[in-house]
């Protein structure tokens, strides 16, 4: 069994995971992040919302904020330049006076979406401009057992149920390790 957004029931179940996930990297430890704040802005055009994630990073000279605007697109297609069409990324950047825009998708991006990326990356100074596919963002999940355990119950249960059964025939630690990558 692999990890699946058919567990996820809407866009709306879509958008909390990513709110979660952001607000899990707080727990992280070992990163210069000393604080997050995700606040969920109102309905977009799309019918989502956007999520504003201001990361508070500490080097060690000073700390500084850093903004960004995350949209996601939970279609069980590619995401085209139509379907963001409606969206002046720029321009929602100074809006929230944002450093970066995230687009999260259920599945990819089809290459024209990403070009349009690596243009605005180019062109626009400062600012900047990301997709995660699916792919991308399953595999930032995976190391979230909290998250796994809310939004995906059905893989959280076999996935323990499979941790359980190899640490009782005292399999090798890299064999249950091997076991586990190969699940994700």
């Amino acid at each position: 069994m692999t990890l699946d957004f058919n567990e996820i029931s809407d866009h709306k179940k879509f958008e909390d995971l990513v709110v979660s996930y952001f607000e899990d990297l707080k727990n992280e430890t070992g990163n210069n992040i000393s604080d997050i704040r995700v606040k969920p802005s109102g309905v977009g055009t799309d019918g989502g919302r956007d999520i504003l994630v201001i990361f508070k990073i500490t080097d060690s000279i000073a700390t500084f904020e850093r903004r960004w605007v995350i949209q996601c697109k939970f279609h069980k297609s590619s995401i085209s330049p139509k379907q963001i069409y409606d969206v002046n990324i720029p321009t929602l950047l100074a809006s929230y006076k944002a450093n970066g825009y995230l687009l999260v998708c259920r599945e990819k991006a089809t290459s024209k979406l990403t070009k349009l990326f690596e243009d605005l990356e180019k062109n626009v100074e400062d600012k900047h401009f990301t997709i995660w596919s699916g792919e991308q963002f399953k595999s930032q999940l995976l190391v979230r057992e909290k998250i796994l355990q809310q939004y995906f119950p059905r893989f959280y249960a076999y996935f323990l149920k499979d941790i359980k059964h190899l640490l009782r025939r005292k399999h090798s630690y890299h064999i249950v390790l091997q076991i586990i990558m190969n699940l994700f």
